[in-house]
């Protein structure tokens, strides 16, 4: 690449080394951006525009490192989530867009005028206690993980967009947490430990204690459905996301530990991804 490369030569050439990813031309739009400080509508606007020469060596780096697997989501060090902009590392998991549903079916149990204590566990960069604290600023949100590193992510994302109602928390699940919560939701690891999709490129730079689950892919969701009514006061309710093919059993181990109203919400594409159920002690 010559050093008076211009928008569109970076970006023909990424697309041409991107060529083995279905994203190619988004995944170099994306990097492009993040390099130059440009938006995506001013490479369309001015693709004749001649980009430094220290700035098209430093994309072409992000451009090799893509290739070799890494998720553009670390390239750039941040992901939309609830169209809000995290900050992600390789210390996190990258947020889904399925997770989203998480968030969606808890607020629809969480009154707007409600002063609730509620419990993220295994926050990660602390997306689902930063949305539902968004969303919800009456409410505490106590958000909680086991990984130090993961943690001053989310409290970075939380001091960044100036949320006052979440306080973080190193603990294994329920280890450092004093209830009682009139919430509990959680996007724990619940990947089986065989299952292929551990072994693809992208996914094997992502922290494996925030995807594996054991060998089924339940061993966190047992551990948290289990205790959970010991942390919530009576009518509680719990919010878990699972894999596609889990929702059966979710349900079935919600119903083994004083759980009713139970039921499962259905991801963006179709798939059963949000089981939950309300406990009632005595």
């Amino acid at each position: 690449m010559s050093a008076a490369a211009t928008v569109k030569d970076l970006l023909q050439q990424a697309e041409q080394d991107l060529r083995a990813l279905d994203s190619a031309r988004l995944d170099a739009e994306i990097l492009l951006c993040n390099v130059t400080g440009f938006d995506r509508s001013r490479l369309y606007a001015y693709p004749e525009e001649i980009v430094p020469e220290h700035k098209a060596k430093a994309y072409m780096t992000l451009v090799n490192e893509r290739i070799s697997g890494q998720p553009v989501a670390y390239l750039t060090g941040t992901r939309e989530f609830w169209s809000i902009e995290f900050s992600v590392n390789q210390h996190t998991l990258i947020p889904r867009p399925e997770t989203e549903c998480l968030v969606e079916a808890a607020l629809e149990h969480i009154p707007p005028d409600k002063t609730w204590r509620i419990a993220d566990l295994g926050t990660g960069c602390g997306t689902i206690a930063i949305a539902i604290a968004k969303e919800r600023p009456d409410c505490q949100i106590m958000a909680a993980d086991i990984s130090h590193d993961a943690l001053m992510v989310a409290v970075t994302n939380a001091g960044k967009l100036r949320i006052n109602n979440v306080s973080f928390v190193k603990s294994d699940w329920y280890s450092g947490l004093a209830g009682p919560f009139e919430l509990i939701i959680s996007n724990p690891p619940y990947v089986r430990e065989d299952d292929k999709h551990l072994s693809q490129a992208e996914v094997r730079h992502e922290p494996m204690l925030a995807l594996s689950g054991g060998i089924d892919g339940l061993q966190a969701i047992r551990q948290i459905i289990s205790r959970a009514p010991a942390y919530l006061t009576p009518g509680g309710r719990l919010f878990i996301e699972h894999g596609c093919d889990q929702g059966e059993t979710v349900r079935s181990i919600l119903a083994g530990h004083q759980f009713s109203e139970i039921g499962t919400r259905t991801d963006y594409a179709g798939h059963e991804r949000v089981s939950y159920g309300r406990v009632f002690h005595g």
